[in-house]
């Protein structure tokens, strides 16, 4: 996640989609895997939804609140924290590499991750929101590995008693590639008894929501996916 993003397309769904869990009774955990914004493309550009009563019709509340948060320039994630979107514990602090060198790195990113942990425990949904997704070979160890999630973090969510739901951007590959990815992780052993399923979201740019569910979460998590 990036501030420049805080109210687009992709918040419209991914708050969507928590709203919809925490209606369920759900207490939710956010980390927004906050990077320093960056320059090079349009991303974070795609409002028009908030012009379409389309969007309205499937959550009225959440379009508004969000073409508020547009209106008012303030577009940074503390926004939608301090709003009424969605009662969540969120954390926030950013995972940033500027000017620190490889070798710092992991250390760094431990202490980062532990912080969060710590801060979200306690959660029954986590939420992580990388820029990218699941770590690919070709950021291993780069400067931009802070936009990919590890697939050990997730593994500490699941094992401090949360189900897990993390976002996974789609590029140039189908489906079955993201699927497999998918199955694989589950596949692992890493997360016991856990079950899968996934949202996509198709409108704009497309993305997965991928969700790594705790045993006793499955009945009412897949239910409130069903009912969307």
């Amino acid at each position: 996640m990036q501030n420049r993003y805080t109210g687009d397309i992709g918040d419209f769904g991914k708050l969507g989609l928590l709203r919809q869990l925490s209606s369920s009774g759900f207490r939710i955990g956010v980390n927004w895997y906050l990077v320093p914004d960056e320059n090079h493309n349009n991303d974070g550009r795609h409002i028009s939804y908030l012009k379409k009563d389309s969007f309205c019709s499937c959550d009225g509340s959440l379009w508004r609140q969000l073409g508020k948060i547009v209106d008012s320039s303030i577009r940074r994630v503390s926004a939608l924290e301090e709003s009424s979107i969605l009662p969540a514990t969120y954390y926030s602090r950013p995972l940033d590499f500027s000017g620190v060198e490889k070798s710092s790195r992991d250390a760094l990113r431990w202490e980062w991750h532990c912080l969060a942990v710590e801060k979200l425990r306690g959660s029954e949904v986590v939420f992580v929101d990388p820029d990218n997704g699941l770590m690919v070979p070709s950021a291993v160890g780069t400067p931009k590995s802070n936009k990919f999630v590890l697939p050990q973090e997730l593994v500490e969510y699941y094992h401090s008693g949360a189900s897990v739901v993390y976002y996974q951007h789609k590029a140039r590959r189908p489906d079955d590639f993201y699927l497999a990815q998918h199955e694989e992780l589950l596949a692992s052993g890493a997360f016991p008894d856990s079950t899968g399923a996934g949202v996509k979201f198709i409108s704009t740019s497309q993305r997965y929501y991928f969700f790594i569910i705790q045993p006793r979460h499955k009945a009412q998590i897949e239910g409130t996916l069903s009912n969307m």
